[in-house]
């Protein structure tokens, strides 16, 4: 196990074998873990994924779920099948131009307040992609998904998006960051017992941050921790795909459970319920 013992990296494969490999020889190319610090989770994929993943990679450990509970299930599965301080949880569509992991371990080690980082997530070509965001309003959800909306109020895309903290360069409080690449602290995650699994895919992200800070940690997002992100936005499709409609029934979920206001964003304090 690379970085003495604390560190553990999971991915989550579904039938996306070709980008989980092409990620896990990224972290070992620049040590951001060792073949013993990798473990690839294949959801029921259901194809010959897993074997793929065995072929390329035989030093690395594999668990194959017995049915798809969803992302956030796959992770937890993950999860408990290691043992490291530290946990970075990854997307297969996503790999290292370097090792971006060590200084954020090595902040975390030294800012114990600090449950879980937000990678800086870019794209192919090193564009940022604003992974930190606050917590939505009903109003920031249309302005996302709805072009003509967010085109009349680029200034409140800015403010979702959290640019301006991203600018300055140093680590901030994020409200929440993107499930695509995060190193989270196993004893928070575990305090919180993970994720939520009632989630099958998209905001379980959201809703972890949120159950995070409602237990009394810290979200960050730091600068130059950089993970390339070669993705494809499926949940901005239509709402009437399967992408559009699960991500819509995990809205209403985390509606059910947190504040999401009409229109003015809920910031921590609300979602915490520290005021009224």
């Amino acid at each position: 196990m690379s970085s003495s013992g604390k560190l553990q990296a999971v991915i989550v494969n579904f039938r996306t074998a070709r980008l989980t490999i092409r990620c896990v020889k990224s972290m070992l190319e620049h040590r951001v873990v060792d073949s013993d610090g990798v473990l690839v989770v294949d959801n029921c994929s259901g194809d010959n994924s897993i074997d793929e993943v065995r072929k390329a990679l035989p030093d690395i450990r594999t668990v194959v779920a017995d049915h798809n509970g969803g992302f956030g299930a796959g992770v937890n599965l993950g999860v408990a099948k290691t043992t490291a301080d530290y946990l970075l949880v990854l997307n297969p569509d996503t790999y290292f131009e370097f090792n971006s992991v060590a200084s954020v371990v090595d902040f975390m080690e030294r800012s114990p307040e600090t449950a879980l980082v937000g990678l800086d997530l870019v794209n192919p070509d090193g564009s940022r992609q604003y992974s930190a965001r606050r917590f939505y309003s009903v109003f920031d959800v249309l302005a996302r998904r709805v072009d003509w909306i967010g085109a009349m109020v680029p200034g409140r895309t800015e403010q979702h998006l959290m640019k301006d903290a991203w600018e300055t360069g140093k680590p901030f409080d994020a409200e929440w960051v993107m499930g695509t690449g995060f190193v989270v602290r196993r004893t928070a995650y575990e305090q919180i017992q993970g994720m939520d699994e009632s989630y099958f895919l998209y905001m379980e992200d959201v809703d972890l941050c949120a159950r995070l800070w409602r237990a009394g940690h810290r979200i960050k997002g730091i600068p130059g921790a950089k993970l390339v992100h070669d993705h494809q936005r499926s949940s901005a499709a239509g709402p009437l795909t399967f992408a559009g409609r699960t991500h819509i029934r995990s809205l209403l979920l985390f509606k059910s459970r947190f504040a999401v206001p009409l229109f003015r964003p809920p910031g921590v304090d609300k979602i915490t319920g520290r005021t009224g």
